[in-house]
């Protein structure tokens, strides 16, 4: 399995390629925001990606993680394969049960 930092990037490079529209805006950024917050293009280009990639997820009702699962997946069973695995390991981090981690998310068990 790839990274999960190989795997985010990926996931925003499809996502940048599936919105032409964005990649335009994300082109044209106003060198003078950049250096009003001290920051390089690439870094303030970075961050407004980012954004309009955790929006896109919350308009979705994913978490930006999901989102990234959802993209680089190779078949919808294949998402919700790697999302369970995701929300299990979550659900045994926080100290809950499987069970009460569900009811907490709305997932099915």
């Amino acid at each position: 399995m790839s990274e999960p930092g190989e795997n985010h990037q990926l996931a925003l490079d499809i996502f940048l390629e599936q919105r032409p529209q964005l990649r335009a805006e994300l082109d044209t950024l106003n060198p003078l925001a950049a250096q009003a917050k001290k920051e390089s293009m690439a870094q303030y280009r970075a961050e407004r990606l980012h954004e309009a990639f955790e929006a896109e997820a919350e308009s979705l009702g994913l978490f930006a993680w999901e989102l990234t699962l959802q993209l680089v997946a190779r078949s919808p069973e294949d998402f919700e394969a790697r999302r369970l695995e995701v929300h299990k390991e979550v659900a045994q981090m926080a100290g809950l049960s499987w069970e009460a981690y569900c009811q907490l998310h709305g997932l099915a068990d």
